[in-house]
């Protein structure tokens, strides 16, 4: 199987073209987003201010970094996905709102929020949990840390990586869902 590689930011035609079960690798920047900080993206989208990232094409990956500090800045030495469904009740709206064409976790999606997802033109990327070290390998660089108010684990991280995964398309632009798929 041929590895497609992915540099943000993605175009609708990108994402069009990827079908469930590719496998994908991404480099350039990704940025990281757990529970708060999709809910203080989703607040001042709401309020109609903006971000202080733009995300528009973008590669979300839900995870919560482990950091170390360094003479020149911080080095994220773990880096393991989070499991999406937690993120569920605010997926569509945090998609719709900010343009994100990329969502890269593990567990996959509820139903309801992939069907939602394929129709907004997001692909959702599955890493494979325990392979924390392996993410924090393609991590070139932190270029910023936004919203440390909430915990290394909560602020969106932008990162610099280099050949990020692989990842596997779960959820497609087309509905298509391994996960419905494997079901028993």
């Amino acid at each position: 199987m041929t590895l497609i590689k992915l540099k943000p930011p993605l175009t609708g035609r990108e994402v069009t073209k990827l079908k469930a079960g590719d496998l994908v690798s991404v480099s350039g920047a990704i940025v990281t987003a757990r529970d708060k900080s999709y809910a203080r993206v989703l607040d001042l989208l709401r309020s109609h201010k903006r971000l202080p990232v733009d995300m528009r094409g973008g590669v979300v990956y839900h995870c919560g970094p482990l950091v170390k500090k360094i003479p020149r800045g911080k080095k994220i030495v773990s880096a393991g996905p989070t499991t999406s469904a937690r993120l569920d009740r605010m997926q569509a709206e945090f998609v719709r709102r900010t343009g994100v064409r990329a969502l890269v976790g593990k567990g996959g999606l509820g139903e309801e929020v992939a069907v939602e997802l394929a129709r907004l033109g997001c692909v959702y990327l599955a890493f494979t949990g325990g392979a924390a070290v392996l993410a924090a390998q393609s991590i070139e660089k932190v270029e910023r840390v936004l919203w440390q108010d909430l915990g290394a684990a909560e602020a969106l991280w932008v990162l610099r990586v280099r050949d990020f995964g692989p990842l596997v398309v779960a959820v497609d632009t087309k509905g298509n869902n391994l996960y419905l798929r494997q079901k028993c």
